[in-house]
């Protein structure tokens, strides 16, 4: 019983370390982008020994790999649905998310920039972010199809496409000063483009 007791609080003690290497990362990517992450910044960032950094990740290119995953399995959460609310409800709670106040940071809005950069910069950044972007477009679309059920998937995955150039678009105003109205004009224009008849 100690044992396993033992064995789960080190597994938990190594992701919750590897979360904070990967969190390390995303930081300086956030600030200096691809350029600004090496094994000993992040290493230093994180609070963790470089040989820490080094035993689970085998060099920079695999660190920022998952880095990108990460954001990933974030930006899924976005668009997952919440059964606890009307299809309705879910598509509009998930067109409202992206403008939380922690998506519209200047830290978060820089990293934002610096994965798009990565996906020209290298084709296996290229190809996470596509996935990731495959992902999304189809969490939201699977989510107005829920809401709208009369929509064929193409037109669903249309609006969705739709959507995020809009939702990329507020990202990018944010980044020049947070004016709430233009968020709110953002988010009904979402909401159009999702809901129209």
């Amino acid at each position: 019983m100690i044992t396993n007791t033992r064995k789960s609080g080190q597994q938990g003690e190594q992701i919750d370390r590897q979360v904070r290497i990967l969190e390390a990362a995303l930081e300086l990517l956030s600030r200096h982008g691809i350029s600004g992450v090496n094994m000993r910044a992040v290493a230093r960032e994180a609070g963790v020994a470089l040989g820490l950094v080094n035993y689970y990740f085998e060099d920079k290119m695999s660190l920022i790999r998952a880095a990108l995953h990460q954001i990933d399995e974030r930006d899924v959460k976005l668009v997952a649905p919440d059964p606890a609310s009307p299809p309705d409800g879910q598509l509009q709670k998930a067109l409202r998310r992206v403008a939380d106040p922690e998506f519209l940071t200047t830290e978060h809005l820089s990293l934002r920039l610096h994965l798009w950069a990565l996906a020209q910069a290298h084709e296996d950044f290229a190809l996470i972010n596509a996935a990731a972007f495959e992902r999304y477009l189809g969490g939201l679309a699977a989510l107005i199809g829920n809401a709208k059920p009369e929509l064929s998937s193409d037109e669903c995955r249309v609006r969705a496409a739709d959507i995020v150039v809009v939702q990329n678009g507020m990202w990018l105003t944010a980044l020049l000063g947070v004016d709430e109205a233009s968020i709110q004009r953002s988010i009904a224009r979402t909401e159009e483009i999702a809901f129209a008849a």
